[in-house]
């Protein structure tokens, strides 16, 4: 069993705006992080029909430090940051990230807008580790820190022992 941490958590007033990064968001199911661009369906891609799950983007920051490139966490424009997270196994998955219960959805592969924000070559230098697209599934408040961790189903056994 693995447990990992957040390690930064970010955010963009709007499409293509820098991210700012904060110590704690609220994070709210079917909408997004408090603050963010697609919190108020504002982002890039918000006109776009979701495929789901476009309530929360991590990475792990393993996949940022291997880049062959200058590119910071946030530059990355995903909103959470992990360390110690296998991020692409937690497709079809529940996870808690501090009190907060999600799912991934779908890898969140890098596309040509991250690139025409960056720099040329990450969206080569970031397939298969661009990270993950969750969907929030209880309200709360997620924390620079908060531990990362499998969501543990709870079996109630009935009738006795």
């Amino acid at each position: 069993m693995w447990e990992g941490t957040v390690v930064s958590i970010h955010i963009a007033p709007a499409a293509s705006a820098a991210m700012q990064s904060l110590t704690e968001v609220r994070a709210v199911p079917g909408r997004g992080l408090e603050g963010d661009r697609y919190f108020a369906e504002i982002g890039t891609f918000s006109a776009s029909p979701s495929v789901g799950g476009r309530d929360i983007t991590l990475i792990e920051i393993e996949s940022v430090e291997a880049l062959g490139m200058d590119l910071s966490a946030a530059d990355t424009r995903r909103n959470v940051v992990t360390s110690g997270v296998p991020l692409n196994h937690l497709v079809n998955r529940e996870f808690r990230v501090g009190t907060v219960l999600m799912r991934g959805t779908r890898l969140c592969e890098p596309c040509s807008h991250l690139e025409k924000l960056t720099q040329p070559g990450v969206v080569k230098e970031l397939i298969h580790r661009g990270g993950l697209r969750a969907q929030i599934l209880s309200e709360g408040v997620i924390r620079a820190g908060d531990a990362v961790r499998p969501h543990a189903a709870v079996n109630v056994l009935q009738g006795g022992s």
